[in-house]
């Protein structure tokens, strides 16, 4: 309880104070985690909307091949742009490992299954006379897709905070491929773990409590968004 409480003071006077490493680190954490999460939402919602409205042989493989990355150990993705990244892998020529852009290549790898995965849902949800009734008012192709994603925002919003939900919290793939550098590939998750491996716990409790802080105000907003859609 007293770790708890001294976390909680650590917390308050790191934020009050405006501490360098503690910015630093949140400003890292925002921007690898957003980025991650905009590709996510490129790849995800695209392959997802896809994979609701076309028929085709091996669909149902791909959706099962999406279902099952929504639920892909993070330490796997982890292993496998390590190994893709690797100087003796096959994008080694790009020396990205221990990058920024390693962390969001496999945060992104991590999230884009759980958009596609959510935008399946959010499509074949949509009542099947509304798509009649689109299809109706003599749209193109370009202007239909437009206007079932907008009678489907509910779920492809909660596709996005679901994305971004795996990524601002993992640790395991951002600290294979980021290597955890101080200044440099350090965000929030890893300089936790970095702080308990140390028993520096009242620290690790308060980034920790700055974690879910960061979390909650960026759900927040996007959750406000869904619902102020929801409501038009």
């Amino acid at each position: 309880m007293n770790v708890m409480l001294e976390g909680i003071q650590e917390a308050f006077r790191l934020l009050v104070t405006l501490d360098p490493d503690v910015v630093d680190i949140t400003l890292r954490t925002v921007q690898v985690s957003c980025t991650a999460t905009f590709i996510s939402v490129l790849i995800g919602i695209p392959v997802g909307t896809s994979l609701a409205l076309i028929r085709f042989t091996g669909r149902g493989f791909l959706v099962s091949l999406v279902n099952f990355g929504m639920g892909l150990p993070p330490v796997v993705v982890g292993l496998g742009t390590w190994l893709c990244l690797t100087r003796y892998g096959p994008l080694g020529f790009l020396g990205l490992l221990y990058t920024p852009t390693a962390m969001v290549i496999a945060q992104a790898v991590i999230a884009s299954p759980l958009v596609a995965g959510f935008t399946i849902a959010a499509i074949q949800s949509v009542n099947p006379k509304m798509r009649l009734q689109i299809l109706s008012l003599g749209t193109n192709r370009i202007q239909y897709l437009a206007l079932l994603l907008w009678q489907a925002r509910l779920g492809v919003l909660a596709a996005v905070i679901a994305g971004f939900g795996g990524v601002i919290s993992e640790v395991g793939a951002s600290m294979m491929v980021g290597g955890n550098v101080r200044g440099y590939t350090r965000v929030l998750t890893t300089a936790t773990v970095l702080e308990v491996s140390k028993g520096r716990f009242e620290l690790a409790t308060a980034l920790s409590l700055i974690l879910l802080l960061l979390t909650f105000c960026i759900v927040a907003v996007l959750s406000a968004l869904q619902q102020g859609r929801g409501r038009t």
